[in-house]
């Protein structure tokens, strides 16, 4: 949240965007300092979510990245109420066609096969356009002998595409297979929130897996595990990533600031400046 100028406002006199607001302590700091901190609060360590650009931006090296699939777009198979006016909206809103944008490029001059997710795209939820375009990525890192990393943020399978929706899991997770086949490596990195047919399909069948600090990460949503589990207590790390990780589920918690030496340190534990796991 930017914080503005108003008239009584001690601060009125200070230009408008100095200042953000971190959304989980509420304390102020300073916009430049945020930014190069990579959005993390420099006070209470809260990441900040962030769009499919800003991630490749910090995560592959400087003009390396091509992409792909950039012309697919969902349709309305199921004339679901409001669909189509809700996907004009966020295709306004963000500049995106679909939550999950892929293509190639290098972390330390190691080319790979990447897609990134953007939660601001109807909530990062995986539709036909998004199961498509993941298989058409990991259909790249065969073709090409590219390791095929996938960063995730989403509430799970897109509702108003039915079945359609629910048969990507199968579908992505078939592609993944035809990697361990021939021994690509396949990294995912869950970011908040990774929930539902997401963290039950691609997400989940990696051969490393991470995550971000204080991600949310679980099947279903707060309110439906409540009621399911009325009569348990459940730790106050439930459904987060340091959760998942005292739990076997991951890998590893991994700070934004050390993700792209984390992964690079994978590439080369793998062998990746091009040959096979």
């Amino acid at each position: 949240m930017l914080f503005k100028k108003r008239e009584g406002n001690p601060f009125s006199e200070l230009p408008d965007g100095l200042f953000v607001k971190c959304p989980a302590c509420k304390q102020l700091v300073l916009s430049k300092e945020y930014i190069n901190n990579l959005w993390i609060c420099p006070k209470c360590g809260h990441h900040k979510r962030l769009t499919a650009k800003e991630r490749l931006g910090i995560t592959l090296d400087p003009g390396s990245f091509v992409e792909m699939d950039s012309t697919l777009r969902s349709i309305d198979p199921l004339g679901f109420p409001d669909y189509s006016g809700k996907l004009t909206r966020d295709v306004q809103k963000t500049g995106l066609l679909d939550p999950i944008v892929t293509g190639t490029g290098n972390i330390h001059g190691v080319r790979i096969a990447i897609g990134v997710a953007d939660f601001t795209f109807m909530g990062g939820s995986m539709g036909s356009v998004s199961g498509e375009k993941i298989v058409r990525l990991m259909e790249s890192g065969l073709q090409n002998n590219l390791p095929v990393i996938l960063f995730t943020a989403s509430g799970g399978a897109r509702m108003q595409e039915g079945l359609i929706s629910l048969m990507q899991m199968p579908k992505t997770c078939a592609a993944r297979a035809r990697l361990i086949a021939v021994n690509i490596p396949y990294i995912v990195v869950f970011t908040d929130p990774t929930m539902a047919g997401v963290l039950a399909s691609f997400a989940s069948v990696a051969d490393f897996t991470f995550a971000e600090p204080h991600a949310k990460v679980g099947f279903a949503g707060d309110r439906v595990s409540q009621q399911a589990q009325s009569n348990t207590n459940t730790p106050n790390n439930f459904q987060s990533s340091e959760f998942s990780l005292e739990h076997g589920m991951i890998d590893g918690v991994v700070s934004r600031k050390d993700m792209v030496k984390t992964i690079s340190d994978i590439l080369s534990f793998c062998h990746y400046s091009g040959g096979r796991l």
